[in-house]
């Protein structure tokens, strides 16, 4: 009992000496979080707020920057801009008062365009309109069409050119249907880097007129170019014509696996298969020259999403008559040049077409792959005599490589 009395006493001592610390610690916070209130969206105050001064436009492609002086207005909230970007579309931006700039931008053609730029206050009260002329230069949706390139492509036409702001942008594909004497869209590509390379394919070899068009995602789109082009001849490669040309970088042959079995035209019995190599490759010739279009690889079953199948390739090729070796860079973007060979593309294995995890693949997945994963090659890949097929990742990450089949497709040349 006199232990517990004590504990009791012990207890009322601290609880009296900490309730004022306590207390003066919640005031303390309290009030920080009152004063650490930046912005009040609601406010009663109707003043209207005087209006941005000293005003200086920069034009940009499609867009242009305009920058200001803020009005010394204690209830301002934010900077609109509105204006017109095309015959039926308006805009709106809007930037904070912590900021001097703001972006108008989605201006359909060049020209000359107004802008009415407003102060707004925490009440929503807008102040008087100044308006500002900007003269957006040739937007970028614009200049991608017109700068595209526009050449016959493997059973159909490409289009390549590059996106000079980097910006989002579709390319709509249109090819004429002789049946009903009208052209056909495809479904858009979308691109966001600064390279265009796209293909409408599935025609044969004799003339028929295409069409190109691009829009932006303020909904404005460009005029269509049209042309009229052969598609390119397209068969499979000849591969009674294939040889092995041993390089001595390639990697060592495992369990009688040789590269010859890769091009054997079997899914049966041996592939290819390395030992352990800091270069997975195997060195090959076409017996002949020829503009690849695209290339069917076939893993080895049943685990094709894992051991030492291939996950990321790159091709290399030369046209020389007698390419030599040489050390090759372990990522390199295509077009890279080493010694006689250049890289003609860069390429991953696909995921499982159902979305599991790849040691879950299901039955689907497992026949998407044993009937060959096709690899289109870049348009802008060279035509070769000679090919070195170079694993730079399996998918269990080992540094062997095993692979049963390949087959390319394209057009020889004489």
């Amino acid at each position: 009992m006199h232990v517990m009395k004590k504990n009791k006493q012990n207890n009322r001592t601290i609880s009296a000496y900490l309730m004022p610390l306590l207390m003066l610690v919640t005031l303390f916070v309290g009030a920080c979080e009152e004063s650490e209130s930046p912005v009040e969206i609601i406010s009663t105050d109707m003043t209207k707020p005087g209006v941005v001064t000293d005003v200086h436009v920069e034009n940009l492609n499609g867009a242009a920057k305009i920058t200001y002086k803020l009005p010394n207005s204690k209830n301002l909230l934010y900077v609109l801009a509105r204006y017109s970007i095309n015959d039926d579309h308006v805009r709106e931006s809007k930037t904070s008062y912590y900021q001097d700039t703001i972006l108008v931008e989605g201006f359909a053609r060049e020209g000359e365009y107004e802008v009415s730029l407003y102060a707004v206050s925490r009440a929503n009260v807008l102040s008087d309109p100044v308006v500002v002329k900007v003269q957006p230069k040739t937007p970028n949706y614009i200049l991608i069409n017109e700068g595209l390139e526009i050449s016959p492509d493997f059973g159909g036409a490409n289009f390549a050119g590059v996106n000079p702001t980097g910006a989002p942008i579709s390319i709509h594909l249109l090819s004429y249907n002789d049946a009903t004497g009208q052209f056909d869209e495809r479904d858009p590509e979308y691109i966001s880097g600064s390279a265009v390379d796209v293909s409408i394919r599935g025609f044969d070899p004799v003339e028929r007129k295409f069409g190109v068009y691009t829009s932006d995602r303020f909904g404005n789109t460009s005029d269509i170019r049209y042309v009229s082009l052969v598609p390119l001849f397209e068969t499979e490669l000849d591969k009674s014509k294939f040889f092995v040309y041993p390089l001595p970088s390639d990697a060592p042959i495992g369990y009688g696996w040789e590269l010859r079995y890769l091009f054997d035209g079997s899914l049966s019995g041996n592939g290819w298969h390395t030992t352990t190599s800091s270069l997975m490759a195997g060195t090959f010739g076409l017996g002949l020259t020829a503009k690849i279009s695209r290339f069917v690889l076939w893993n080895r079953l049943p685990a094709m999403y894992g051991d030492q199948n291939p996950k990321e390739i790159t091709i290399w090729g030369s046209n020389e008559d007698n390419p030599q070796d040489h050390p090759l860079p372990r990522a390199s973007e295509p077009g890279t040049v080493a010694g006689d060979w250049v890289n003609m593309g860069n390429f991953s294995y696909p995921n499982p077409p159902s979305g599991l995890p790849p040691i879950q693949a299901n039955a689907a997945d497992i026949a998407f792959a044993a009937a060959g994963v096709n690899f289109v090659m870049p348009s802008t890949a060279p035509s070769v005599k000679y090919i070195r097929f170079v694993c730079t990742q399996t998918w269990a990450g080992l540094n062997y490589v095993n692979a049963m089949e390949i087959t390319f497709y394209g057009s020889p040349e004489e």
